[in-house]
């Protein structure tokens, strides 16, 4: 028959066994543990519900506990540890009796239940997140691991009562219960957290920090701080800092893998610590200082680094279509921003994500489900999780797609089809974003057109245009000699003048003529290009040669991006090339009329042409 071992809060991972070191790396956090090798003292081989596992003993009184080996790993494993460790990696039984009757001993960091001499189970303290006391028993509550599809919820020792408060005291001295004991080195008042939502009150522990809200309290030891993040808004007046736990904080049913905190940029603080310049000294090694002032969100963090032992992770060299860097999107039908960082992907906020690249299989573009100015960008991980972020402008897809590259991350749809989708993705369309340098160069080629258009047909008049008809408009619209009878009629129009009105309407109707459209023509020179399209013309191959597959409307948007980037001694060279080819055209256009190839002005209504 199995033993019966109780399944607290594990993770699956890698285990590596250095000469120097044993290490186990979380795969869904990226978590990792590393055990020195000369710190070792037992070893311990002993089948477990999964299979055979091993558990190993440190100098230090830590425990440490890895299951899923096969009964084949035995003597490799044993080898290993006796030629590098000089530890002897012994078989342990376990009691299989199913009693219920034994003795509760307490070794560094375990409990365990032994029956006889022999051990039927053990809890690593570190486990237990309550301990309570009845009568004649003692309670034990358990952490939650959100991943395993069974749990341990609690254990009951019955306790002869007179050893009931000892056996809770030994629990308490070794479990992760958190007491808040002593006055905090400092407090931030109401300060706005979006994950759990609420203002709360942060009280700052050496060794654990309190949020303290109006409906709930948490209580977060830096042990479970994976990870510190400072982002800002795409707004750049707000600004987020995120704390990333493992195991997480919880509320019922609720797990909150993330401590969101916004901050606007401009609120200050004066911050005394609770202790003395010595001891801020002494403990902290100027990390931090007795009095400080600054942005309330740099106080926060400076802190936080300080006691959690920390990097604080930032945005790196990404800049997006917008010059932030972050891309707004929508995951799961919330809207939020996306940081792609120098190590990994964050979303904040609803719910926040944290993907390391080197947790993910491939990325893919995909087209946006309700229109084509928006594309759908998706992550898939190694454990086979899809995360998909849509709704991103698709003015961004040359900028994340590149940094994809960079990170030498797999994309699923390179190739043939990466070409199709930034194609049609970024295909012009009648939506097209306004490209204000664009209108402007439209607006002067109109210009000089109709400037010389004039030049040619002097004599033509807009035909609508009836200076004759509109006095008389005028004249019948405010005629002094209507009745007043006529104007108090309670429809505001006497009838008379109804009849009027529509009589002077089919007149205009009827007189007006057709406008004659005009005919260019094909011999004339051709006219000059403005600077801009000088350069364009001149940089078009540098340009496509950057990321080869641009589109007609990407090559455009990236060169009026150049234009506005050159500076004004770099555009004044393609000025006075334009200046000097709209002399030229003037000369060729005279001589082409004086030659008697040109057309004069035709007479209204009439079109002229050269044989």
């Amino acid at each position: 028959s199995s033993p019966f071992v109780p399944r607290f809060p594990q993770n699956d991972g890698r285990l590596r066994f250095s000469k120097q070191h044993v290490v186990f790396k979380n795969i869904k956090t990226g978590k990792v543990d590393s055990i020195p090798a000369a710190e070792l003292s037992q070893a311990r081989w002993r089948r477990v519900c999964l299979g055979q596992g091993v558990k190993l003993t440190t100098s230090t009184g830590h425990s440490y506990r890895y299951d899923g080996f096969r009964e084949g790993d035995f003597e490799k494993i044993a080898e290993f540890f006796r030629a590098h460790y000089k530890v002897e990696l012994l078989e342990k039984d376990l009691c299989v009796k199913g009693w219920n009757w034994g003795a509760a001993n307490f070794s560094g960091p375990l409990l365990s239940f032994e029956v006889g001499d022999t051990p039927a189970f053990e809890i690593p303290l570190a486990s237990v997140s309550q301990c309570a006391t009845g009568k004649n028993e003692v309670t034990l509550e358990f952490h939650q691991n959100d991943e395993a599809e069974v749990s341990l919820m609690e254990v009951r020792f019955y306790v002869p009562p007179r050893d009931a408060t000892v056996f809770r005291d030994n629990v308490l001295s070794k479990a992760d219960v958190i007491q808040a004991t002593g006055d905090a080195l400092c407090v931030f008042r109401e300060l706005q957290c979006l994950t759990p939502r609420g203002r709360y009150d942060i009280r700052i522990y050496p060794s654990f920090l309190h949020l303290h809200g109006k409906t709930f309290d948490y209580k977060i030891p830096y042990t479970t701080v994976l990870r510190l993040f400072l982002l800002p808004h795409k707004d750049q007046r707000q600004i987020f800092f995120v704390v990333s736990l493992d195991p997480p904080i919880k509320q019922g049913q609720t797990r909150y893998h993330f401590l969101i905190l916004i901050f606007s940029k401009e609120e200050v603080l004066s911050l005394s610590l609770n202790m003395t310049e010595e001891e801020v000294e002494k403990r902290y090694e100027g990390k931090l200082s007795k009095n400080m002032s600054g942005p309330l969100y740099e106080m926060v963090s400076r802190v936080m680094k300080a006691l959690v032992n920390r990097k604080i992770t930032v945005p790196g060299n990404f800049l997006g279509h917008s010059g932030t860097q972050c891309i707004t999107c929508s995951f799961k039908a919330s809207s939020g921003l996306l940081y792609p960082l120098e190590r990994a992907f964050i979303y904040v906020h609803k719910p926040p994500v944290h993907l390391r690249f080197e947790e993910v299989s491939c990325v893919n573009f995909a087209r946006g489900t309700t229109t084509t100015r928006s594309f759908d960008f998706e992550i898939k991980t190694k454990q086979g999780n899809q995360f998909t972020f849509s709704s991103i402008e698709r003015e961004e897809y040359g900028k994340l797609f590149d940094f994809v590259t960079a990170k030498k991350l797999s994309i699923k749809n390179r190739g043939f089809k990466e070409v199709n989708v930034s194609h049609d993705m970024m295909e012009d369309s009648d939506e097209d974003r306004h490209d204000a340098y664009l209108e402007r160069m439209k607006a002067e080629g109109k210009i000089r057109e109709e400037a010389n258009d004039s030049d040619d047909y002097e004599g033509e008049s807009d035909e609508s245009f009836n200076p004759g008809e509109e006095e008389d408009d005028i004249e019948e619209e405010y005629d002094s000699k209507a009745s007043a009878s006529d104007s108090s009629v309670e429809g505001g129009v006497s009838d008379r003048e109804t009849k009027k009105r529509a009589a002077r309407k089919a007149k205009v109707l009827k007189e007006r003529k057709p406008r004659e459209k005009k005919q260019k023509d094909g011999n004339a020179p051709k006219r000059p290009m403005s600077a801009y399209f000088l350069w364009l013309n001149a940089s078009r191959e540098a340009i496509k040669s950057e990321r080869p597959g641009m589109s007609v409307t990407e090559v455009s948007r990236r060169a009026g991006e150049m234009w506005r980037e050159l500076g004004k001694e770099q555009k004044e060279e393609w000025d006075v090339k334009a200046e000097e080819a709209k002399k030229a055209y003037e000369v060729a256009m005279r001589e082409y009329r004086e030659s008697g190839k040109g057309t004069s002005a035709p007479s209204k209504g009439y079109i002229t042409t050269s044989l």
